[in-house]
């Protein structure tokens, strides 16, 4: 890699920094983005599979556990742009363009931010359980009141533990203990003022004004009973695209559908990848 980002407090370059590895040896690259309490572990599943087709970049958020804590920066990560910023940087340092990006929960809004800062880094944003806002507002519906999110971040803060133990079940929202243990495993070794943190941005950002901004195409992918994202919210964000989206409504429950529904959400992304 030519270009290190050692302005951003990357000493040895962002791809490095963020755990980043490649999978296969494709023509197009493919970029696997994790959400919330996750790493690129949350993308096992898939890999092997894309790889025959595609050149796979995983990486990890930079609160995972995976990347050292100094590089979090509160300030900088209190909004999604932090994010993006590093995405986009990750992207330069890999020298690619028109990537297929493949966001899941607060990655989805990171991949359409960072696609209207350099939209010729995407050919294809795929959206997989996103949402620009998960608080209610009026006429529309993100699934949480403000006291709900509240007594969210209060548990957080008071327990952090016993809070892991309630929200990863919920979140993974069926009975799958294997992906309840993954996903309780992979938030436990977050240090919890940073989950705190990065829950913050999370559950009060609202991004519904970047939306119709985004001029690269988008696939919604959305399970059809998630505990974080109400069914509306899709449909919302594909009014919000100005007609540059697609919807597919996954027959499964939850918010982890590449952990719990892995065949069903292979079989949609090949239809959409154009893979034979």
């Amino acid at each position: 890699m030519d270009v290190l980002y050692h302005d951003h407090g990357y000493g040895g370059g962002i791809f490095e920094a963020l755990n980043g590895k490649v999978y296969g040896n494709g023509t197009e690259t493919l970029v696997l983005a994790h959400g919330y309490g996750a790493d690129q572990s949350v993308w096992h599943y898939l890999v092997p599979y894309l790889a025959c087709y595609f050149k796979v970049v995983v990486f990890d958020l930079v609160f995972s556990a995976n990347v050292s804590p100094d590089l979090y920066n509160p300030k900088k990560y209190s909004s999604f742009n932090g994010y993006a910023s590093d995405l986009v940087n990750l992207l330069d340092e890999l020298n690619v363009n028109k990537t297929i990006f493949v966001g899941h929960s607060m990655s989805a809004m990171i991949g359409c931010i960072a696609s209207t800062k350099r939209p010729e880094l995407f050919k294809h944003l795929i959206l997989l359980g996103g949402s620009p806002r998960y608080l209610d507002a009026k006429g529309y519906d993100g699934g949480f009141t403000r006291s709900e999110i509240n007594a969210l971040f209060k548990q957080m803060d008071r327990n952090y533990t016993s809070w892991v133990q309630a929200f990863a079940p919920a979140a993974v929202g069926m009975n799958n203990t294997p992906a309840t243990t993954e996903f309780k495993n992979s938030l436990r070794r977050m240090k919890p003022k940073i989950a705190l943190s990065v829950a913050k941005a999370v559950f009060l950002s609202d991004w519904r004004s970047i939306l119709p901004k985004v001029v690269v195409p988008c696939t919604i992918i959305q399970s059809k009973r998630d505990p974080i994202v109400p069914n509306s919210v899709a449909y919302y964000m594909k009014r919000k695209l100005n007609g540059h989206a697609r919807i597919r409504i996954l027959d499964n429950r939850g918010h982890f559908p590449q952990l719990t529904a892995y065949n069903l959400l292979l079989k949609v992304l090949r239809r959409f990848l154009v893979i034979n």
